[in-house]
């Protein structure tokens, strides 16, 4: 004789649970020892005419630990952080600061003058002004009408390069 079971949603769903626990577990295994956390970097990224405007927040992060590159329309941002030294007599209700090393790479879809690039922190915020190359800017076109000898202006908004 056979047991008739009352389908319960809850106990599948928590069996479901355990199993991608299970999963999770296996996967990833125990952390090395010198295994360190990296984090995102919170980065706006500004255009205008002549310029894009980069801020990245990196509070704690001393200046001269920062790291700031631009390559071939790629600019990375990387440092590291380090924890503070854990004392044996305290005990941590709440610790969420984060520590370890972070880099970020953005693309930015223009040429930038390289040698023109200013970084300025302030406040745990990093800013950084990158002027556009003179081919990337705007530039205003004259249109001659064939009929008239009136001569009218077009604005070009956009220039795309091909890579």
């Amino acid at each position: 004789m056979s047991n008739i079971i009352r389908w319960d949603p809850f106990r599948e769903m928590v069996s479901m649970r355990n199993a991608m626990d299970r999963l999770f577990d296996n996967a990833l295994g125990t952390m090395p020892e010198d295994w360190q956390p990296s984090w995102s970097l919170a980065l706006d990224v500004a255009e205008n005419a002549n310029e894009f405007v980069v801020k990245a927040s990196v509070p704690g992060v001393n200046p001269d630990d920062l790291e700031i590159t631009y390559n071939a329309n790629t600019l990375t941002i990387k440092s590291e952080t380090r924890a503070e030294e854990e004392h044996e007599d305290t005990h941590y209700h709440l610790k969420e600061r984060r520590h370890g090393s972070f880099v970020r790479s953005i693309s930015l879809p223009s040429t930038v003058k390289s040698e023109n690039i200013q970084a300025n922190y302030e406040a745990g915020v990093l800013t950084l002004h990158l002027p556009k190359a003179e081919e990337a800017k705007p530039k205003r076109i004259a249109i001659q009408s064939g009929k008239s000898s009136k001569v009218l202006e077009g604005k070009v908004t956009e220039i795309k390069h091909k890579n």
